[in-house]
């Protein structure tokens, strides 16, 4: 079964299960639902550059940067400092995955060996890469499609569009693409999602 219909019906369960839990014996409800009880970025994955799967439950408990990202962007030059960020805090926790997606200006048009070669030969990234993916609109990746539910005014406008999951697989922050990954506000943010419970 695709990962994008798996994560479909992995989120239609977890959301009635939460409905389930949410009423008592009577079906009455007993009040709002524990938010562990919502839809996670853990119930979710993406399709990997080089094949296989980047399951985000592989790193449930761990703060995620999720970038969509594009090789001809005059953002582009964030994967460098993207790196930077993976290489300052990746042994404290921190899980970084590029999304390349053609969405915005067509400034991803290439296959996964040219997404390859921008990102790992020109800026030297490390970190997992997804497959290329559509981030917006009805047919959007099943993650992107949770996130505009769960910060609905913080859409992607653009490429390189940061939404930082925390620990408890919720997102705790989102930054702009003009915001670059080495600004104070974003390394803040990555240290408080580093040491929450």
């Amino acid at each position: 079964m695709p990962l994008h219909r798996r994560a479909i019906i992995a989120m239609a369960l977890a959301t009635a299960a939460a409905g389930r839990r949410a009423r008592g014996a009577d079906g009455q409800s007993d009040g709002p639902a524990a938010p562990a009880s919502r839809v996670t970025a853990f119930a979710f994955a993406f399709d990997g550059l080089d094949g296989g799967a980047i399951r985000l439950a592989d790193h449930a408990g761990r703060p995620i940067l999720i970038v969509n990202t594009a090789s001809q962007c005059g953002y582009t030059p964030q994967f460098a400092a993207l790196q930077e960020l993976w290489s300052e805090f990746q042994q404290a926790g921190l899980m970084i995955i590029a999304v390349p997606s053609n969405d915005f200006g067509g400034q991803e048009p290439g296959g996964t060996a040219q997404i390859a070669d921008t990102a790992r030969q020109d800026y030297g990234v490390s970190f997992p890469i997804a497959a290329k993916t559509v981030v917006r609109g009805p047919g959007a990746h099943p993650f992107y499609r949770w996130a505009a539910a769960e910060r609905p005014g913080d859409l992607p406008a653009w490429n390189f569009h940061k939404y930082l999951v925390g620990r408890q697989g919720h997102i705790v922050d989102v930054f702009a693409s003009a915001i670059d990954p080495s600004d104070t506000r974003v390394k803040t943010a990555i240290g408080r999602a580093l040491t929450a419970s």
